[in-house]
């Protein structure tokens, strides 16, 4: 899975297709994220000494297959390719071929 914290996707599939967000968190064991915004569900909290209580919004994950990466350059939805730039390697655009990982 090529998806990073903080990257912007595009929602492919579900009660949220063809929105743009960005993702909070990415698990890499069981092939999730959670996208900012998308699968959000209403949970019934109690209250503690450190909480209030009520209902409080939380988003759940989706599968990153349900999502494709926004190319920050052409703002395009892609394909993640992979290069070997010196020792490392790097995620690149599949349609403008721009390095998309930062320094």
């Amino acid at each position: 899975m090529g998806l990073r914290k903080g990257d912007t996707v595009l929602v492919l599939s579900g009660k949220n297709k063809g929105k743009k967000a960005k993702i909070i968190a990415v698990s890499q064991k069981s092939g999730k994220i959670t996208v900012e915004g998308v699968n959000v569900v209403k949970k019934h909290q109690r209250p503690t000494r450190n909480f209030q209580g009520g209902i409080i919004e939380k988003p759940l994950p989706i599968f990153a297959s349900k999502v494709m990466l926004v190319c920050p350059r052409c703002g395009e939805p892609t394909r993640i390719g992979t290069k070997v730039s010196g020792d490392k390697r790097v995620r690149v655009c599949g349609q403008c071929e721009e390095i998309m990982d930062k320094a």
